[in-house]
């Protein structure tokens, strides 16, 4: 039994990393919700480095910290 706890723990843990690794969508469209995710990545160090409309009509933000990039992309 603790064996398959362990195993349920792993791929949990798994999952998220791969998750948060992932490119990221929000409902961009909102003017709260970009404001709130600006706020939050400037107050982490991140800077905006690109906002634009992608192929698919939706606003995608670029934000950059040192070496790592982070992309948002609207619903």
């Amino acid at each position: 039994m603790k064996k398959l706890q362990l195993l349920c723990a792993s791929l949990m843990l798994l999952l998220t990393v791969t998750v948060n690794a992932a490119e990221l969508r929000l409902n961009l469209e909102n003017p709260d919700v970009r404001k709130c995710l600006i706020e939050a990545t400037e107050d982490e160090g991140w800077e905006l480095k690109a906002s634009y409309m992608n192929d698919n009509e939706k606003l995608v933000m670029i934000f950059v910290k040192g070496t790592q990039t982070r992309s948002y992309t609207s619903l």
